[in-house]
């Protein structure tokens, strides 16, 4: 792909970001993200096609509403952003148009999926069930249906209870204290999206990567801030996100920890 193609799927990218935003602030509020005008959260002013431009409108306007000079989350652009960068990691792997497709909606659920988990720390029945009969559909793409009840491939469609199993276990034995049960259906999609041994691999990355931030966190808050509400063992963080992210970083990159392999140039 030629540098301007990627840039328009980068702007394209940040626009579908755009509307993501609004999944994750109206899903489950009552309001569908497909009808009426988006609103400032503070004082309700209906915004102008130029207060709506992905990333450009927050940087212009100062990341502050026009009319009340509230501050506006950082959410917008971030995800805006991820968006129009997940666009381009896809498109460069010049897969075909049903399967771009495909995995353009398997992201963009995982973005959403993310960013709702970290501001209500729930990952909603409704998305997990998306990420996973999307990530189905995957498997019924690359496998042809003849096959894919004999092995290997059969593993695959093992790979998502398998993988459910060990997160319906703790939150079994802890009654939910230990971690949310919807950490287990996102991880059921991932089975099946990934398969058995990547996914395991970015089930195993995520641990790692949950624990390294929240070590990370404490070692912070002990040494250099002074705050009360500091984060400790008993501390709750959204499990969704990490999970989320090292299922983008195994996909994109191969990594492998069942036979030791990774690709960190499948994606060029």
């Amino acid at each position: 792909m030629d540098f301007l193609m990627l840039v328009n799927v980068f702007i394209f990218g940040t626009i579908v970001g755009s509307f993501l935003n609004v999944v994750v602030y109206r899903y489950n509020s009552g309001r569908s993200p497909l009808t009426g005008r988006s609103q400032c959260f503070s004082c309700g002013k209906t915004l102008s096609w130029y207060e709506l431009v992905p990333v450009f409108s927050f940087l212009v306007q100062g990341g502050r509403c026009r009319k009340c000079k509230t501050k506006l989350s950082w959410q917008y652009p971030l995800v805006e952003v991820l968006s129009g960068i997940i666009f381009v990691s896809v498109f460069m792997q010049s897969k075909s148009m049903v399967e771009t497709a495909l995995l353009l909606s398997v992201f963009s659920t995982l973005l959403v999926i993310a960013v709702y988990d970290l501001r209500h720390q729930i990952i909603p029945d409704g998305l997990a069930i998306l990420f996973a009969v999307l990530g189905l559909a995957q498997f019924f793409i690359l496998v042809d249906i003849s096959r894919a009840f004999q092995f290997p491939h059969v593993w695959t469609l093992i790979a998502g209870p398998m993988l459910f199993l060990p997160f319906w276990l703790l939150w079994f034995v802890s009654q939910g204290r230990w971690i949310g049960l919807g950490d287990g259906k996102l991880a059921w999609g991932i089975g099946w999206f990934l398969g058995a041994a990547l996914g395991g691999s970015a089930v195993i990355l995520a641990f790692w990567i949950g624990a390294a931030y929240a070590l990370c966190i404490m070692t912070v808050q002990k040494f250099f801030t002074k705050t009360k509400d500091k984060l400790s063992l008993k501390s709750e963080i959204p499990f969704g996100p990490f999970l989320i992210l090292a299922t983008i970083i195994v996909y994109f990159t191969g990594v492998n920890f069942f036979d030791g392999s990774v690709n960190l140039l499948t994606f060029l």
